[in-house]
This record gives C-alpha cells, sequence and structure tokens, in this order.
C-alpha cells in the first residue's frame, strides 16, 4: 500500500518519473473529473504522456491514466508493473441529491430535541418548565397540547398549533440559577420592553455605521481572469453549493468600490479555507498584496503550507510571519514587504505591530479575530476604512442570528457539510486502558493517527510512557502550549508526514488544526470540558472520507455533575455535520451571538432568551430598514372543536412528534402545507385525519394573524372572532354576505359570533368569516 499523495504537482512529477524509468504504467486519482482534467495539463506540460479516462481498460506501460475519481490510498503491484496513486482527502465526484434551502422565512428554530424539564420560552408568557405533550379531551375531541410549568402553581397549556411561540432558553446562566416567570404578571412585559428598546437602540446603531461605510471608497477588484478559472479548476474536491455561493458573494463585494467588511462563518471543516484562498487569489491577480492573520503561531504555519500547497505552479510569493522566524528572517520579510515583493503573507499579532509596512494591501483576512486582544481589534478597525476585510469564524452562527444581522453585516454562512463526510462516531465512556488500545490498534492496523487528549502538561510525560507500553509498536510524541514554537513545528511536520502514531496532547488542538489521517480522538477527563470546546476538539478528527472515531472518557467511578451529564449525552448525540448550530447551546450559541454583536447585549440575550431576542433584533433591524418585522402580524389563538394532534401510532418519537408540531406551526401558504404533506407521506405514511386537522387549523391561523385577529374561539353551534381592534366595514361586509348568521357585540373585548351553517365544520364557517372579511378590505 502508497500513502495519499499530498496534491503537491512536484512530487508526483517525481514519483511518476520514478515509476516511468521502471516502465511501470501509472494510474492517478484526482479527485474530481475537473481537476483530472488539469492535472492531465500538467503532467503533458512536464514531458510526461499522460490520459485522462472515465474507465479504466487495458493498460499502456509508460503511460499515465488520470481518473476523476478517488481511494482512500494508493497501491503498487510490481509484478504488474501497475502503481496506483490517490491524492489525501480526495472526495468523490458524485454528487448526492440536494435538497433546496427553505425560504429565509421559513427557517424555523429546531427545537425537536425538547426534553420534560427544560427551560422553554413562551412569547407572551416568559420563562418557564416544558413537562411534556398531554391530550386533552373535550367534549369528545381529542387536542395535544404544550404543558409548561411556571412559577408557583401556574401552569400553561398551548395548542401545538401555536408550538412556534415557544423556543427552548437559551441563556448564559446555569440552569439552576434561571428565574420562572408568573403568568399573568407585569414583570415578564416589562423585560420584554426593556430588550425591545435596548434591541432597537443597538438595530440603529449598526444600520447607521453599515450606510456611513457605503459611502466610502475603495478599490475595485477586476472580474475573474483565466489565471483566477485555472486556480479554481485545480482544487481536487467537488465544492458545495454553499461554497459556490459564498465565493460569489465575497468575489461581489471584491468587485465593488465600497470596501469589503464581511463575516464567513461555518462550522468545522466546511471549506472556509478554500473559500478564502480564491478571495487571496483574487487579490494577487490584481497585484495587490494580501495579508492572513491567525491567532495562534500553529495556525499560521499550517495555513502557510496550505496557502504554498495550493497556489503551487503560479507566481504567487507567499510568506511566514511569526516567532517561527529568526530576527534576520523577519527584517529580509518585511523589506520585501515593503518593496511589494511578498504577494502573500501569513502571521499572528506579529502583523499588525507598527514595523510591518505594505507596498499595496488590498485584502485582509483575519481568522477568528475574536481571539486577538482588544489592541489589536482597534488596528483592523483601521484597516477596514479602506481595504478589503474577510473575517473567518469556525464559531457557527445559528440561522436565527443570520436573519437578525441580514443587513446591517455582511454574513456569508456554511451550512453544508462537504461531500463523502461521515459523522464522527462518539462514544461517551468511563476511562479504560484496554478499550483505550484496542481503539489505538484499530485506527493504525488501517494506516490512520490518533489524537490523545491529555490536558495537564506536568504528567504528559508519564502518559506517554503509559501509552508507549500499551501500545509498544506506536511511535508517540507529545505537544503542549509550554513547548518553544521550533519544538512544536518540529513536532507537526512529523504528524503530517507520518512519522508519528500518536500525539499525546493538551487543548493545544483546538483551534483549526487540519491532519486529515487523525481520525481517532481520545479524550481524558471530558466532563471538565465545556460543551463549546468538546465540539470544537471532536472537529479536528473526521476530515477526510474515513469513518472517524471518539471517546469521551471520564475517570472510573466519578459522580458526573448533572452539567456535566447533561454536556457529554448532547456532545454524544449531535454528532451529524452542522450540529453546532444546535448543540445544546449555551456555549457555543451564546458566544457566537457575543463575537458579533458584543458583550454588552449578553444581559437582555439571557432576560428573555436567545431565540426571542434574535426575534426581536430580527423585528428591528427591519423596521429600521424601512420593511415589515416578520412579527408584525397579530398572534392568534385558534380553540375550536377540530381534532387536531399526532397520534403516537403515527409517530411514536417524542422528539419527532415535536419536530413536525413545529413545522405545522409555521405553515404560512397552501404550498407550506402541500410540501410538509408530502413529507410526512414520504417518512410516516398518509397522515390521519387529526393530523390533517391541524395543518387546516395552522393555515385559519396564519390568514387570520395576517387579518389583525387575536384569536378564534367555539361556543356551542358559532364561532367567536376576537380582533385586535374592530373594524365596522368589515363586520358589516360579513353581515350582509352572511346574512342572519352574524352578530357583532361590544364592550371590553368585543367580538363577532358567525353561525355555523348546516352541513359545515368550524373551520369551514372560519373560512367562510374570513373570506367575506377580506373581501371588505379590498
Amino acid at each position: 500500500q502508497l500513502s495519499s499523495w499530498s496534491g503537491e504537482i512536484a512530487t508526483l512529477r517525481e514519483e511518476v518519473g520514478h515509476y516511468m524509468e521502471q516502465d511501470y504504467c501509472v494510474v492517478v486519482f484526482a479527485g474530481t473529473d475537473r481537476a483530472a482534467e488539469t492535472l492531465t495539463e500538467d503532467l503533458r506540460r512536464a514531458g510526461i504522456a499522460s490520459r485522462q479516462v472515465r474507465e479504466i481498460g487495458p493498460l499502456t506501460p509508460k503511460l499515465v491514466y488520470v481518473v476523476g475519481a478517488s481511494m482512500s490510498a494508493g497501491m503498487e503491484y510490481p509484478d504488474l508493473r501497475l502503481a496506483v496513486i490517490s491524492q489525501s482527502k480526495a472526495v468523490s465526484q458524485q454528487k448526492k441529491a440536494r435538497k433546496p434551502h427553505p425560504k429565509e422565512g421559513k427557517k424555523l428554530r429546531d427545537i425537536s430535541d425538547l426534553s420534560p424539564g427544560d427551560y422553554v420560552v413562551h412569547t407572551a408568557h416568559g420563562i418557564g418548565v416544558f413537562e411534556g405533550i398531554v391530550k386533552r379531551d373535550i367534549q369528545g375531541i381529542v387536542k395535544d397540547y404544550i404543558k409548561i410549568r411556571y412559577a408557583g402553581t401556574d401552569t400553561l397549556f398551548v395548542p401545538v398549533t401555536q408550538l412556534d411561540l415557544v423556543s427552548k432558553y437559551v441563556g448564559v446562566r446555569e440552569e439552576a440559577n434561571v428565574k420562572l416567570s408568573k403568568l399573568n404578571s407585569v414583570e415578564w412585559q416589562k423585560t420584554r420592553q426593556r430588550v425591545k428598546k435596548a434591541v432597537e437602540d443597538m438595530a440603529k446603531e449598526l444600520t447607521e455605521l453599515y450606510a456611513k461605510r457605503m459611502q466610502v471608497k475603495g478599490y475595485a477588484f477586476s472580474k475573474d481572469t483565466d489565471w483566477q478559472n485555472d486556480f479554481e479548476r485545480r482544487f481536487p474536491y467537488e465544492e458545495t453549493d454553499d461554497q459556490l455561493r459564498c465565493i460569489d458573494e465575497i468575489k461581489a463585494d471584491m468587485e465593488a468600490t465600497v470596501p469589503m467588511d464581511r463575516l464567513l462563518c461555518g462550522d468545522v471543516g466546511f471549506g472556509k479555507t478554500e473559500v478564502a484562498l480564491r478571495a487571496a487569489f483574487k487579490c494577487v491577480m490584481d497585484g495587490k498584496q494580501c495579508a492572513l492573520l491567525c491567532p495562534t503561531t500553529i495556525l499560521a504555519w499550517q495555513h502557510y503550507n496550505t496557502v504554498r500547497r495550493r497556489m503551487e505552479g503560479f507566481p504567487v510569493k507567499i510568506e511566514l510571519l511569526s516567532r517561527f522566524r529568526t530576527p534576520k528572517e523577519q527584517k529580509q520579510i518585511l523589506d520585501e514587504l515593503r518593496r511589494g515583493e511578498i504577494d502573500i503573507i501569513i502571521g499572528t499579532h506579529r502583523l499588525v505591530q507598527n514595523d510591518v509596512k505594505f507596498k499595496d494591501l488590498g485584502l485582509c483576512i483575519i481568522d477568528e479575530e475574536q481571539r486577538f486582544g482588544v489592541r489589536h481589534k482597534e488596528k483592523f478597525k483601521e484597516m477596514r476604512a479602506t481595504v478589503d476585510v474577510l473575517n473567518l469564524s469556525a464559531t457557527p452562527i445559528p440561522r436565527t442570528l443570520n436573519m437578525a444581522m441580514s443587513g446591517i453585516r455582511d454574513m456569508s454562512i456554511l451550512e453544508e457539510a462537504p461531500q463523502d463526510r461521515h459523522p464522527v462516531q462518539t462514544y461517551v465512556i468511563e476511562h479504560d486502558w484496554g478499550i483505550i488500545a484496542q481503539a489505538i490498534e484499530r485506527e493504525m492496523r488501517r494506516g490512520g493517527q490518533i489524537f490523545y487528549l491529555h490536558n495537564r502538561v506536568e504528567s504528559i510525560d508519564s502518559c506517554a510512557y503509559k501509552l508507549q507500553q500499551l501500545v509498544p509498536d506506536a511511535r508517540i510524541v507529545t505537544a503542549h502550549g509550554k513547548m518553544t514554537e521550533e519544538h512544536l513545528s518540529r513536532v507537526w511536520q512529523q504528524l503530517l508526514d507520518y512519522e508519528v502514531d500518536i500525539l499525546v496532547c493538551t487543548t493545544i488542538i483546538e483551534t483549526g488544526v487540519d491532519v486529515p489521517n487523525c481520525n481517532t480522538l481520545i479524550i481524558e477527563d471530558a466532563d471538565y470540558m465545556g460543551l463549546s470546546q468538546l465540539y470544537q476538539i471532536r472537529g479536528r478528527v473526521g476530515r477526510s472520507s474515513r469513518r472517524a472515531f471518539a471517546y469521551l472518557t471520564f475517570r472510573k467511578d466519578r459522580q458526573l455533575s448533572d452539567i456535566a451529564t447533561k454536556r457529554l449525552a448532547a456532545i454524544r448525540e449531535f454528532t451529524s455535520f452542522g450540529s453546532g448550530f444546535r448543540i445544546a447551546m449555551r456555549d457555543l450559541e451564546i458566544r457566537g451571538a457575543g463575537n458579533i454583536l458584543g458583550s454588552q447585549q449578553h444581559g437582555h440575550m439571557e432576560a428573555v432568551g436567545y431565540d426571542m431576542y434574535l426575534r426581536m433584533l430580527s423585528d428591528a433591524v427591519a423596521e429600521q430598514r424601512g420593511e415589515t418585522p416578520t412579527g408584525a402580524a397579530t398572534e392568534c389563538m385558534v380553540d375550536v372543536r377540530v381534532g387536531a394532534h399526532i397520534p403516537e401510532d403515527y409517530i411514536d418519537n417524542l422528539a419527532q412528534r415535536i419536530d413536525i408540531y413545529k413545522k405545522i406551526a409555521g405553515i404560512e401558504t397552501e404550498d407550506d402545507a402541500m410540501d410538509l404533506i408530502d413529507e410526512l407521506i414520504d417518512r410516516f405514511g398518509e397522515p390521519p385525519e387529526a393530523v390533517k386537522g391541524l395543518v387546516d387549523v395552522a393555515l385559519v391561523r396564519n390568514t387570520a394573524s395576517l387579518m389583525g385577529i387575536k384569536e378564534i374561539s367555539q361556543r356551542g353551534d358559532a364561532v367567536l372572532l376576537y380582533p385586535e381592534v374592530m373594524d365596522m366595514s368589515r363586520a358589516g361586509s360579513l353581515a350582509v354576505k352572511l346574512r342572519g348568521r352574524v352578530m357583532v357585540s361590544a364592550g371590553n373585548k368585543p367580538y363577532i359570533t358567525v353561525k355555523i351553517a348546516k352541513g359545515q365544520t368550524p373551520l369551514d364557517t372560519i373560512r367562510e368569516a374570513l373570506a367575506a372579511m377580506n373581501d371588505a378590505a379590498r
């Protein structure tokens, strides 16, 4: 078996040349058809006979066949005079069918992971405790309700058709300190008003800043060149639709006269680096310089190697400025940078010191800006005035935040995992050396490498010694933050060159480290770590087409706290790609919001819960921009005698039932309803009448909300409509159209009574009344 080809053309030419001298036939797996076409041209230019093929038939000696597919490793068959070379991390060109992204307005928060005992927020009533879904039989009609317990003995039953008014509470406090609201008290309304004022002020400030920036003139980059297209063709993987969209958004910004200030967010391993490299290449093609700033020297060094490998063969000079360089080397780099001889400079905060001068800086890429200090951020602000800036963030930005911020902050979101990637198989277990030895040996048998996380520097060497005794054949090295930069870089190079089987390390691997051949992760004392930290560290494995394994261990006989138990259960449960957008969310989402909105907003987010805060922010932004806020429609409660629930024999899983209830509550149009019915048929079979009743109620409720009706109920053989403001022209028109069946009642809570006609259901009558009132409005 041959180790995978790294992607460097020079290395491949050398390897292929070696086989050609021995009259071998060589088959190269390039990853995609596009990459195969480019590679064939490169080999021909180097004087190597090569041919791009889709299928491998009879083979000719001294000829290279290039295939647009992938294998996990290469092979050599001396008897057949055949060598097979495959690119590391290459992915299959075959795309899976992709579902279209839902419309922005339909991107409802996923609360299907609600469990009894979780804190929830009801828009009108505040913070309570979710106690499950209960069935209630009222006059022979069965309906499902969400049961929420509030302060004291207060309990609220919310019809499942109004599940969109309920969201999981996410706050920065520990759960023991969450204060429950009291039903019908003015305190919750006061809290909402206070937060509403804060988000309105912030939306105004952000909108003004954005408008001011739009007045500044910057450099407009040219359209893509042939070299740009050639560079992009050499990407050996199939781009996701998200990557292509983000690339287009960034290029459009760069080609505009206003300086770019865009935030590129994506979960771990979603391909932010390639998007950024295309922007960097575009900058260099216009004769401008590009700076890439990283929070750590390890990450800077890794980016440096990635950029050099990716831009090999193009006349682009790339340099690294960090403590890896001697003072003499740093001086030479600074001189070359000043003279414009360096195209792309990669470095740490060293790049924003006063002695660093550019000849013509066009683009600044900042990786994980929140990890830099206050002084550095001030320097970044100065840059933004004239230079295009692209911020990269591995903190997943939830959809609600993306929607809230759109229009006042340019954001590009990567939500789609690369093709041929598998979720990381995650185990939460007591620490057991026998199980760990088996896991290590299994990874080594398939030629892979292992991260072993031991987060105590003083005992890391004894841990490595124990592992050496356990697995004598393993090549083991250690890495931690107290090592010199030179020592660390040596260790990292050994790891990338497959000279190490096990890296025993601290949390130094948390930020951005990319070692695709490391696909087993073992963490000691995982219960001491925060959820977001565990999630980020787990993201270091599973970065290739191989199945990856993560073992989160805790000490034998240790009594785990409730918080630690929940945290470990969440990390085990949320293994699918993009889980960072949901993952139990205090650590991750609050931190993500803080990075963008600023830490002063945390108190407001805590008061009403993360989800409601973002909804209020979204509405405030819409108002600032002269648009109709999404929450502008009146909230309408519908309570009529119609069978409306999901029977347990139709969907027996509680999480799936909640998920479907949430989708039904979000129905806005007939098309939405048809789409959902189709999904139900596909997943669970033909829906029973009670489920169709839920869909009908959701449609009626949405129509009534838009017409300003806040409540619809049933009394005997009549339905009662309670408008927010009584419109007598509408009421009069309704009385004329439904002659003899309508009565208007005044008082503190005015309402319209409509008698149910013979043969009609309550929903038929409501639809008829709403249609008549709507005609009057026209």
